[in-house]
Parts: C-alpha cells; sequence; structure tokens
C-alpha cells in the first residue's frame, strides 16, 4: 500500500526556518518524482518544489526558489523541504505527492500525481 506521510510542520516567527519530512512506505524513491504542494486558505493547491529520480533534478517555483530547498535520503526512502526566511504568506498546509505511474517528469499540476499525503500545516505568525 502506497502511503506518504508529512510531518515537521508547525507555528514559527517569520524570518524562521522548518524542515518538513516525507516519509514514503510501499514504494521506493527511484521509483517516482516527488512533489511538494501547498494549499493557503481559500487558495488552490500550488506546487512549490519537486525532485526525481530519472536524474535527481529539483525544481522550484519561481517565487520560492531563494528560501526552499528539497533533498531526497534514499536510505530512509524519505523526501525533505527545508523552508527559510518564512514568511507570513508561506503559512498553508503543506502536502508531498508521488507521480510515477505514468511520467516521473517533475511538474507542478496537482492532478498529474497519483498519490498524497495528509498534509501537514505550517503557520508564520509573530
Amino acid at each position: 500500500q502506497v502511503q506518504l506521510v508529512e510531518s515537521g510542520g508547525g507555528l514559527v516567527q517569520p524570518g524562521g526556518s522548518l524542515r518538513l519530512s516525507c516519509a514514503l512506505s510501499g514504494f521506493t524513491l527511484r521509483d517516482f518524482a516527488i512533489g511538494w504542494f501547498r494549499q493557503a486558505p481559500g487558495k488552490e493547491r500550488e506546487g512549490v518544489s519537486c525532485t526525481t529520480s530519472l536524474d535527481g533534478s529539483t525544481y522550484y517555483r519561481y517565487s520560492v526558489e531563494d528560501r526552499f530547498t528539497i533533498s531526497r535520503d534514499a536510505a530512509k526512502n524519505a523526501v525533505y523541504l527545508l523552508i527559510s526566511s518564512l514568511k507570513p504568506e508561506d503559512t498553508a498546509v503543506y502536502y508531498c505527492a508521488a507521480k510515477g505511474l505514468r511520467s516521473r517528469l517533475c511538474e507542478f499540476t496537482p492532478g498529474a500525481y497519483d498519490h498524497w499525503g495528509q498534509g501537514t500545516q505550517v503557520t508564520v505568525s509573530s
């Protein structure tokens, strides 16, 4: 059974950092691309970062590329998202998702992903 479980969210002050984790089970990283998405209240879900097993490439949404860092640990079958210099507008539920049944190419279209985690809340506030 394919499962993705996010963790690491919380309440943080502006300027702080968080590392989100996405633990995978039922499949391995080498077979999938893993994307990170976020959804703020009243807004559509948007992709912020992705890493693919095709060649290890990483991708970022333009607006966050200087503050977000995605990484993968094959031994732990996990993907991480380090968010630095957090801003109030980063407040959202963050999801990780896997795509690989049809393509392992990274993209930021939620509908292209096959499996989703339950999300972890990130709140940036003083």
